[in-house]
């Protein structure tokens, strides 16, 4: 197949610039790989919170020919700890409006990012064009500015103090003597972040790992409190591992499989839903009592055959375990907080779906002053027994999720979300509204969600709080939310139809944008 024949495909995304960026590849003849990647990294500039070269992630793909494949260059824990007393790691409180979180940064809080490996393995593996082509886009943005969108202004807004954590990231995202934050509109460049890509894009991800930009941020962490060394940057490997592959009524879905939380949870939750009749599409008290019902039994699997220090996930997707809980007989660490979420579907037939977090930053700019570092060992889900109780290098765990599922006509749909520990019920709902419901994408996007989670079940706005009679048979407490929410997650989904023909949605919720040709 030539590049001529590649000039169309789908797109969905959270933000306008990074879908651009992917349709700029595609009609060139790059593949569904190739866009996701370009997509990503024009991502560490259009979403600066979220994504960043100093984050870790997934890409899970359903190649045009060939088996499910997932690439995980998600962070890494440290191999050695530095005592607790010489650590850069201390708590700001951020603002949600109804509620305020405590979330940790410093030095002390970055494991060993991925992404830039994750991007080099995947490019050389699957993609058709160069990583210099592909980066392209996100170097010339990050140079002239892109104005920035609504959602990541309000990301800004939300978490200020880790952004304000630091003068010279400060200075990126403020305007005017005030220091007032970037709004929606106004221009953000980065020409730091431009001057790191184009050095990766000719010199490769050894420049990361082993050069210049794993000594300066080794040095960084001796200096500044952190746990990095430079052996830390030459020891990170991409995995490549199988996905979970789940025949749910007549769809095959493909998701991301252990040490991912995410991935089993939504499993079985969809396997809880098959085990009754097809959930109703439409609105009505029966659909709502499935639903929460469903979720109260995944979180009672659970909490009972997950629990301790090392979870084993796999297990929850036994079908004599869910059997034994439907009949009623019967750790990787994890982290999960902010996420970019990138669907691309090209007209060979390529779906790629790739999720990354850089939790929210540990409010330190790296060394030449191109991006933040995560601070995913800040997150009180990776330490049950206290911060600090991490075990010395290995993968963390997430609940992100991104998969691919392929209907009884042969359509590949790209799907995944941000969204916390919301991810795996908005992404399941979504799966079930197409797969029982037969919703058109969008719709199986828009309608409204539940979340149960220990102690609360939230209602999202759009559903009558008259078709959930009774709560409290699902949790001590319950939410009504006045309207849609991005608490409830950003779904985004792009479909390949056979015949090369393309299909995208995205979540409104937060600012979802998709293309289409």
């Amino acid at each position: 197949m030539t590049a001529q024949t590649l000039k169309f495909g789908a797109v969905a995304s959270g933000d306008r610039h990074t879908t651009e960026t992917a349709a700029e590849i595609l009609q060139e003849g790059g593949n569904a790989f190739d866009a996701a990647l370009a997509a990503l990294a024009t991502a560490c500039l259009a979403e600066p919170i979220l994504s960043s070269l100093g984050a870790g992630g997934y890409l899970l793909a359903w190649p045009e020919s060939g088996s499910p494949l997932l690439y995980d260059f998600f962070v890494q824990t440290p191999r050695t700890k530095r005592p607790e007393a010489d650590l850069d790691f201390h708590s700001v409180q951020v603002d949600f409006g109804p509620d305020t979180q405590e979330f940790h940064i410093g030095y002390g809080a970055a494991a060993t990012p991925g992404l830039v490996q994750g991007m080099a393995d995947i490019a050389a593996g699957h993609g058709r064009l160069p990583l210099a082509r592909i980066l392209e886009p996100a170097i010339a943005r990050a140079r002239s500015g892109i104005p920035l969108g609504p959602m990541q202004s309000t990301v800004l807004q939300i978490v200020a103090p880790i952004p304000r954590a630091d003068p010279a990231f400060e200075a990126l995202v403020t305007k005017g003597s005030g220091k007032d934050l970037l709004e929606p509109g106004d221009l953000f460049s980065w020409p730091a972040l431009a001057d790191m890509l184009e050095a990766i894009a000719h010199e490769g991800p050894r420049l990361f790992y082993e050069g210049e930009i794993a000594a300066s941020l080794a040095e960084a962490c001796a200096s500044g409190g952190g746990h990095l060394t430079l052996e830390d940057f030459k020891a990170y490997r991409v995995e490549r591992r199988r996905p979970l592959v789940l025949d749910v009524r007549d769809w095959k879905t493909a998701i991301n499989p252990p040490p991912s939380a995410g991935g089993p949870l939504i499993g079985l939750l969809l396997k809880a839903l098959e085990a009754g009749p097809a959930l109703p599409g439409t609105p009505g008290q029966a659909r709502y009592e499935r639903l929460a019902g469903a979720m109260s039994l995944v979180n009672q699997i659970r909490r009972e055959s997950c629990a301790g220090e090392n979870p084993d996930y796999a297990r929850l997707l036994d079908p004599a375990l869910l059997a034994a809980y439907l009949s009623g007989s019967a750790t990787e660490p994890q982290t999960a907080r902010g996420t970019t979420h990138i669907n691309v579907a090209d007209a060979a037939g390529n779906v790629v779906a790739l999720s990354v977090s850089n939790g929210e930053g540990c409010g330190r700019l790296a060394p030449f002053g191109a991006f933040m570092l995560n601070n995913m060992l800040g997150e009180e889900d990776i330490s049950p027994g206290g911060f600090h109780t991490w075990a010395p290098d290995r993968r963390l765990s997430s609940m992100m999720a991104p998969g691919v599922a392929a209907d009884r006509k042969g359509r590949r749909i790209g799907f995944g979300s941000g969204g916390s520990n919301r991810i795996r019920t908005a992404i399941a709902q979504v799966l079930a509204n197409l797969i029982d419901g037969g919703l058109p994408l969008q719709e199986a996007i828009d309608a409204p969600r539940l979340h149960l989670e220990p102690g609360t079940l939230h209602v999202e706005g759009g559903i009558d709080p008259e078709l959930i009679p009774d709560p409290a048979r699902y949790a001590p407490n319950s939410r009504f939310w006045p309207d849609r929410s991005l608490f409830f997650g950003g779904v985004h989904l792009a479909a390949w139809e056979p015949g090369g023909r393309g299909e995208a949605a995205a979540d409104r919720r937060r600012g979802g944008n998709f293309w289409v040709a």
